[in-house]
């Protein structure tokens, strides 16, 4: 497979992949009747955010699949966007916001340890899994707020 066909592939599994596990765990009733904090954002953003998010995501691991496919840092890839996208079906689809961060939270962890992993060896990389951290840290402090006010 050629490098370009390397990262068509990731990007349409991490961009597919979320905008199909999102369009079928929408927000509903359910989440609109929760007590949420003064620092949620507005429904609209998230679709773009995650957008741009998969776009980085996929990239990043066309890159790490290059250089390093049987290596910690390519587990932490794929175990991250396993827990990824079984976030939404939990916190969404089950209504759970516990279970949601009972996933988020090793979730961030395995972000931040594929960012250390990937330091040294592919810098670009790494740098584009720092917004994806930031995201995903503000969202674990957003779904502990849920839990916490419900």
């Amino acid at each position: 497979m050629h490098r370009f066909d390397h990262y068509l592939v990731f990007i349409l599994l991490t961009l597919g992949g979320g905008l199909l596990i999102g369009l079928i765990n929408l927000p509903d009733e359910w989440y609109q009747s929760l007590s949420k904090p003064w620092f949620t954002p507005p429904n609209r953003l998230f679709g773009p955010v995650w957008t741009i998010l998969y776009i980085l995501i996929g990239i990043a691991g066309a890159r790490t699949y290059a250089r390093s496919r049987r290596s910690p840092v390519m587990t932490s890839w794929i175990a991250q966007l396993v827990l990824n996208f079984a976030w939404s079906p939990a916190f969404f689809g089950l209504r759970s916001p516990s279970l949601g961060l009972m996933i988020i939270i090793p979730l961030l962890l395995l972000i931040l340890a594929f960012i250390g992993l990937s330091w040294k060896r592919d810098l670009i990389s790494a740098v584009l899994f720092m917004p994806y951290a930031v995201w995903v840290a503000y969202a674990t402090a957003l779904n502990a707020a849920i839990v916490a006010l419900n």
